[in-house]
C-alpha cells in the first residue's frame, strides 16, 4: 500500500545554515587555490600533470567582494571550450563564497525573483554550491594550489591570434 503521508526525502529541503557551511567551506578551498599576487593580475592559470589547464578570471573587483570565473581549459588545434564554467562570488568580509553559476550566460539567467518560491531558489543555490564545493575538493586533490596558480599570459576572453591569409592578384 502507498503511503503519502510518509517522507520519503525526495521534499526535503536544504536548511539555510547547511547552505552558509557549505560555502565556508567552498571560500577555505578557494583560500588554498588563489594566491596573494592575485591582487596585481586578472588571469591566471594552474597546470598539474594529468590535468586540464585550470584558468581562474577576476571578473569584478570591489572592496569586500571579488566575482571570478573558474573554468578548465581544453584546446583542439585552435579551438578552446570551458567547462565546468564556474562563476563565483568571493565575500571576503563574511569568509564566504558561493557559486552564482555554471555557464557563461549566467548574467541573462534569472535565479531569482520576488514571485519565485524561496524553497526553490534554495535549492537551486544548494546544487551550485554542493558541485562548486566537490569540483573544488577534486582540484585540491589533483595537486591545484596557490603554488600551481600563475598569471596568464592572455585571459579567457582574449582570442588567440590568427594569421590570415590574403591573397593579392
Amino acid at each position: 500500500m502507498v503511503s503519502f503521508s510518509q517522507k520519503n526525502g525526495l521534499d526535503s529541503h536544504p536548511a539555510l545554515k547547511k547552505l552558509q557551511d557549505v560555502q565556508e567551506e567552498i571560500y577555505r578551498q578557494l583560500q588554498l587555490l588563489i594566491p596573494d599576487h592575485i591582487a596585481f593580475h586578472d588571469s591566471m592559470v594552474s597546470r598539474v600533470s594529468g590535468s586540464p589547464i585550470l584558468r581562474l578570471e577576476i571578473l569584478e573587483r570591489h572592496p569586500y567582494t571579488t566575482f571570478l570565473r573558474l573554468t578548465y581549459e581544453f584546446q583542439e588545434g585552435d579551438d578552446r571550450s570551458y567547462a565546468p564554467d564556474a562563476h563565483i562570488r568571493f565575500y571576503h568580509d563574511a569568509h564566504l563564497a558561493e557559486a552564482t553559476s555554471y555557464n557563461t550566460g549566467q548574467g541573462c539567467t534569472r535565479t531569482a525573483h520576488p514571485s519565485y518560491p524561496a524553497w526553490q531558489i534554495l535549492q537551486q543555490s544548494w546544487r551550485r554550491n554542493r558541485a562548486l564545493d566537490r569540483w573544488l575538493d577534486y582540484l585540491l586533490k589533483q595537486g591545484h594550489s596557490v603554488a600551481t596558480m600563475q598569471p596568464a599570459r592572455r585571459s579567457i576572453s582574449e582570442a588567440p591570434k590568427q594569421a590570415v591569409l590574403v591573397e593579392i592578384s
